[in-house]
């Protein structure tokens, strides 16, 4: 895929991944939709792309919002005519047991990281119908693809848009839309920070794991590669990313050391 002069739309914009891959994208020639809730922060980003004002749009949104998803996609529409690549990867993590998450978090998490994420999805598909081309990508996490202790329903929100790529991929085949699932490991952003408690206040604790993870700089890279290769799925991470197979191969002795995970917590 050739992405000079192609129109990406980014979620989760204002930091973190989001961050990272705005800058990779306008060095690939693209032209920017960045989003998030805080519109300051994305005019941080904007003016770190160097982009001039026809070639990059800020348009703040929350995702929990997103019954509003057309009405953002008609915005895009009046400035650059098309919409070439959705990122999905605005998102919200969770720390808490099942039992003491209350509802309303639950719900909230699922708003966002599943039902805004395909509500913008759905939004996007007839204008890429119409285009007879265009690629969806879906920031998920290798959460997607086993469990963890104290991230029920971030786990879940994640299998969940699994289940919904993987089939919708097949139905958009006749449309020429691709869709790219992304799965990353421990990534250094504030996605823990910002991850919301059981009781629902903000986390504001880091995670090792995340302190020590891959750079979002060298992420942005090894995804737009894969985007450029026409991939379907790609996890990007480090060690952590042998889980995946090792909960294949090794179910028992991988569900034991999980285990001892949640008793040591």
């Amino acid at each position: 895929m050739e992405l000079k002069n192609k129109v990406v739309w980014i979620t989760g914009a204002s930091s973190g991944i989001g961050e990272a891959l705005s800058y990779a994208f306008a060095k690939e020639g693209c032209k920017l939709v960045i989003s998030a809730r805080r519109e300051s922060e994305l005019q941080r980003v904007k003016t770190s792309t160097n982009l001039t004002d026809d070639s990059i749009l800020i348009l703040p949104l929350d995702l929990e919002n997103h019954v509003a998803a057309p009405e953002w996609v008609s915005i895009i529409l009046a400035k650059f005519g098309r919409i070439d690549v959705l990122v999905n990867n605005g998102g919200l993590s969770q720390k808490g047991t099942a039992m003491q998450t209350t509802t309303e978090v639950e719900r909230k998490i699922m708003e966002i990281n599943y039902f805004g994420n395909i509500a913008l999805t759905k939004a996007v598909i007839p204008v890429m119908q119409k285009q007879q081309s265009g690629h969806l990508v879906v920031t998920t996490s290798i959460l997607g693809k086993f469990g963890l202790p104290f991230h029920t329903t971030y786990a879940a929100s994640k299998h969940a848009l699994y289940g919904y790529y993987d089939s919708l991929r097949m139905e958009l085949k006749p449309f020429n839309i691709n869709v790219l699932l992304v799965a990353p490991g421990f990534i250094n952003t504030n996605a823990s920070i910002n991850s919301l408690n059981a009781d629902g206040s903000i986390s504001n604790q880091d995670s090792p794991a995340q302190m020590n993870g891959m750079k979002t700089g060298v992420f942005a890279k090894k995804l737009i590669s894969a985007l450029k290769r026409n991939k379907q799925h790609i996890y990007i991470g480090n060690k952590e990313l042998l889980a995946i197979p090792f909960k294949m191969l090794l179910p028992k002795l991988f569900y034991t050391i999980m285990d001892k995970m949640s008793k040591g917590k």
